[in-house]
């Protein structure tokens, strides 16, 4: 355990570290710690990275609006580089009419789920409440969101405290039923949804992650999922609402993953790669009809009851304001589209790695799921904690990595180049092939 340190790493068991590198600056793919040593970001700095480290039009963006001003509130005022950004937003998302920011992904999904249960109460129908997920769903560690998007290896110490929420059951495609075909499976998922909005009227929002699950195992949706259930919620007068916080924005190879999806939701949250991981920054974006149910007299009590201190933060916005102008000049979409191949075609060279259970990839995201047995597909495990073990030997190869429970996640900043993708993934074919014999 640390003795010369006063920082609480999140999602860590800070006694099995002795301490952590500290990163003092990154060049390009690149983090450098105090020591000099390079390690290859192989997680996006927790998934957000999009051009790499020190990209200067970002940096020169930082500069020029801190000369102007760093924060000025939203409330009662607005600002230029909030308003261009919503312009923006508006216009790559189709159907979406207005743009609420916020500080990160948690509080982006929060804002999500107010808005939904409010726009129930302006419209008359207060009974609606109730949320409608899939299993192993993530939505941030916020109490509203660890209720709807409840993981419980993450949250069952909080349980007492949250909502109930109606999680229809979900699994990967390396976990559903031995023989059964994933359309087959989709299909039982899809009649279990269908019945319970049939049989429910409190209903008044189905949530999840577009076009993948990513924190509840790297599930990545086939086929049209996602438009049959976005049909269903408009066939039963259910909102829609989709996070795109670490799935939108080209993680996946499309601007915007509903469109790709084929769907249309009624509230969407983008976050993460917003900025280009940069500066933290949400935003929720809704359709005419949920703003306008928010509209009336100040009498009514239809506003929105909802804000924080750093809404809208000029800075935050004028970095997302380049970010999208970068992403637009450089055709960075068709890159992540060309660059990805990468991973498909070293697929069968990391199949063949004796822990290696199931590939599922996307875009720029590889989930590896590591197994004792590729028979019995029982998970990984050793002494110490998988992420510790991973990121360890990872290190070792000039890699940063870690690990979702005995998942291998690669999720590189978007612009990476071919070669440097190649070099992560041989780092992590010898990460793999080296932590084998420590498992248990």
């Amino acid at each position: 355990m640390q003795d010369n340190s006063f920082v609480w790493q999140p999602y860590t068991q800070m006694k099995e570290w002795a301490g952590f590198p500290k990163i003092v600056r990154g060049e390009g793919m690149w983090l450098i710690d105090s020591d000099g040593n390079k390690l290859l970001d192989g997680v996006a700095s927790m998934w957000c990275n999009v051009w790499g480290h020190s990209k200067k039009e970002i940096i020169s963006a930082i500069r020029k609006q801190s000369e102007k001003i760093t924060h000025t509130s939203l409330f009662n005022l607005t600002n230029e580089q909030a308003e261009a950004l919503a312009e923006k937003l508006v216009k790559i998302s189709p159907g979406m009419y207005r743009v609420f920011y916020s500080d990160d992904g948690s509080t982006g999904m929060e804002v999500s789920f107010k808005i939904a249960l409010q726009y129930w109460q302006n419209v008359g129908e207060k009974n609606k409440t109730r949320f409608v997920t899939l299993q192993n769903g993530y939505h941030g560690d916020t109490f509203g969101a660890m209720s709807v998007g409840y993981v419980p290896g993450f949250f069952s110490r909080f349980k007492s405290q949250l909502y109930k929420t109606i999680q229809i059951p979900f699994l990967n495609s390396y976990r559903i039923p031995h023989g059964m075909k994933i359309d087959d499976y989709y299909g039982q998922v899809l009649e279990k949804i269908e019945k319970t909005f049939a049989t429910d009227d409190k209903i008044a929002a189905f949530v999840m992650e577009s076009g993948a699950q990513m924190a509840g195992g790297v599930n990545i949706y086939s086929g049209k999922l996602q438009m049959r259930i976005s049909n269903l919620c408009k066939k039963y007068g259910i909102l829609f609402i989709l996070d795109e916080i670490a799935t939108g924005f080209g993680r996946l190879g499309s601007f915007v993953e509903y469109v790709s999806q084929k769907s249309r939701p009624d509230i969407v949250s983008y976050g993460k790669m917003l900025t280009g991981g940069y500066l933290t920054l949400a935003s929720t974006l809704v359709t005419k009809k949920i703003y306008d149910a928010f509209l009336g007299d100040y009498s009514e009590m239809r506003h929105f009851f909802h804000g924080h201190t750093f809404t809208g933060n000029p800075l935050a916005c004028a970095v997302a304001n380049e970010n999208l102008q970068l992403y637009e000049k450089s055709h960075l979409i068709k890159k992540i589209q060309k660059t990805s191949r990468v991973f498909e075609k070293r697929l069968d060279e990391i199949n063949k790695l004796g822990l290696v259970g199931d590939i599922r990839f996307k875009g720029m995201l590889m989930g590896i799921e590591l197994v004792k047995n590729k028979k019995s597909k029982i998970p990984i495990s050793f002494k110490k904690s998988t992420n510790k073990v991973i990121f360890d030997e990872a290190k070792r190869h000039k890699i940063y990595l870690r690990s979702l429970g005995n998942i291998v996640m690669l999720v590189p900043p978007l612009a990476i180049s071919e070669n440097e993708l190649n070099l992560l993934i041989d780092g992590t074919i010898s990460t793999i092939k080296n932590v084998s014999k420590q498992a248990n």
